[in-house]
């Protein structure tokens, strides 16, 4: 083999690397760039969005479904205005380093009342399939009276109303009020994977979240609800 051959392959060598090393960065930057701007992952802790969300769900967050519609990009990501009936990924009032997902139920200007397990915006009634009352007589969750009644209220400019689709078990703007429209971060898009969340709560202390995801890992395919993958949320 000729020398010039041998001196070729360290600089070859050299040349691949920086192209995956390129690759890579450049995947990277691109990650960072959707999850800072374009979509989020958000694990559901708690069962106040039951039967439409379960404790353990994981979804996909469209973070820009709601962000101005300016620049170069607004021809080219699916923006919109925030609907009654989404569901919603936002800052919470009362803590504001906390996420939460209810469903926008109210908007600016619209009145808002609750009575039993109706729920009437602006004087006509909202059909609302995917809500639970747990404690309504006749269901195998339960039976007993019916949340108090909640409302009128007439949603103020720049908020909205939202509330879990579980009434029995939510705090949600019966609690704490409207909602700022600016602390939404996204819509709800999908359960992207769902784990029964039983395991979860045994890992406690340092490393928890190591732990967690070791034991994800092990478990992945005993413990996923599959039935519940890639299941858009509406």
């Amino acid at each position: 083999m000729p020398p010039s051959a041998l001196a070729d392959r360290p600089a070859a060598a050299l040349s691949t690397a920086c192209a995956y090393a390129e690759a890579i960065l450049v995947a990277v930057l691109l990650a960072l760039f959707a999850r800072a701007h374009l979509f989020e992952a958000f694990e559901i802790p708690s069962g106040s969005m039951e039967k439409t969300l379960l404790i353990g769900d994981h979804i996909v967050v469209d973070k820009a479904a709601y962000a101005p519609h300016r620049g170069p990009w607004r021809f080219l990501l699916p923006y919109r205005e925030l609907s009654s009936g989404d569901v919603v990924v936002f800052r919470s009032p009362q803590e504001p380093g906390k996420d939460l997902v209810k469903r926008a139920i109210g908007l600016p200007g619209d009145t808002i009342r609750l009575s039993g397990d109706r729920l009437y915006r602006n004087g006509e009634r909202v059909p609302e399939p995917y809500a639970v009352y747990r404690s309504r007589a006749g269901q195998d969750e339960g039976s007993g009276p019916l949340p108090d009644p909640w409302g009128p209220m007439t949603v103020p400019r720049g908020t909205f109303v939202a509330l879990g689709d579980n009434r029995d078990d939510s705090r949600d703007s019966r609690t704490w009020g409207p909602v700022p429209l600016g602390q939404v971060k996204g819509r709800a898009l999908f359960v992207y994977w769902s784990r029964e969340p039983g395991e979860r709560e045994r890992f406690l202390g340092r490393g928890v979240a190591v732990r967690r995801f070791l034991d994800g890992a092990v478990h992945f395919f005993d413990q996923t609800r599959w039935p519940r993958t890639f299941r858009p949320i509406r």
